[in-house]
């Protein structure tokens, strides 16, 4: 295709009327131009131009092409300016695949503060726990937290939540406040996993323990309103618990300690990613992400 850029150096030598000035604006040689404009001549099979000493003209031929050229040339110029623009003022529609409580509880306020300052995009938000394709599946971004298995797929870290204990003021009454973490092994905890220990930190040390499950649930939201309801206590995130604490509903539970922080990233099937995509990405990531 490289007489593509042998048309529009041609479109340059003939507005400029001479190689000189076509060089000057071009910051090619003229010796270049000149082979160049050569080349192109000879892959068409006609002479485009008449050269003298002082001066250029257009051939017969010259002139047709040129008319073609130059209007190729400046939609070429404009679709390049309007790509340009697009990076600026991004625009068309947005389809993400989402966690439901992560985006209800996180997301939401972002994206409507995002939605604000690119009034160009437009949304297609899918809320779902299922891993959808991004391969071959419509969705420009994927959010998803926890680690993630190897795969093609790129991953963008946008932030790492740190869980919390917490547990309602009725329940505590009714079942004793731990003071370690061992003693979580009497009292109902809440939390997605079904098998496994509770693992929790505080400053260099680390525990394990093991609890029991009455409730096991897919849902933060689930778990938070059992916490509410005086069901056990519930390792959950503070941006989750934020009303509940401030309301007296929840109250922290073993306050020096805390679970291991989750991992949220935005997953692309490509590095090579449309403004709209790019510009979302960056906004979570300047919003959510941890110092």
């Amino acid at each position: 295709m490289e007489y593509l850029n042998d048309m529009a150096l041609f479109v340059e030598v003939v507005k400029a009327k001479s190689f000189r000035a076509a060089g000057d604006a071009t910051g090619v040689p003229n010796s270049t131009l000149s082979r160049r404009i050569g080349a192109l001549e000879k892959s068409i099979g006609l002479r485009l131009l008449h050269r003298t000493t002082r001066r250029i003209e257009l051939t017969e031929a010259g002139q047709i092409y040129y008319d073609r050229c130059r209007r190729i040339v400046e939609e070429a110029r404009l679709a390049h300016e309007q790509l340009g623009e697009m990076l600026a003022q991004p625009s068309g529609v947005l389809r993400a695949s989402l966690p439901v409580d992560f985006a209800t509880i996180y997301l939401a306020p972002l994206i409507a503060e995002f939605a604000r300052r690119y009034p160009g995009i437009t949304f297609d938000l899918d809320l779902t726990p299922r891993r959808v394709d991004l391969v071959a599946e419509p969705f420009d971004v994927a959010i998803r937290m926890g680690d993630q298995p190897s795969s093609t797929l790129i991953a963008r870290q946008l932030a790492r939540i740190t869980p919390y204990l917490y547990a309602s003021p009725s329940y505590l009454k009714m079942a004793g406040e731990p003071t370690e973490p061992a003693e979580l092994r009497h009292h109902e905890c809440l939390g997605f996993s079904k098998f496994g220990p509770w693992v929790l930190h505080k400053d260099d040390a680390m525990a394990e323990v093991d609890i029991g499950r009455r409730f096991t649930v897919n849902s933060v939201g689930m778990y938070r309103s059992l916490a509410v309801l005086d069901q056990g206590i519930a390792l959950l995130a503070e941006g989750v618990v934020a009303d509940d604490v401030a309301e007296g509903r929840l109250r922290r539970v073993l306050p020096g300690w805390h679970g291991s922080p989750i991992p949220v990233y935005a997953l692309t099937e490509t590095r090579l990613l449309p403004a709209k995509t790019l510009r979302f990405i960056e906004f979570l990531q300047e919003r959510l992400i941890a110092p």
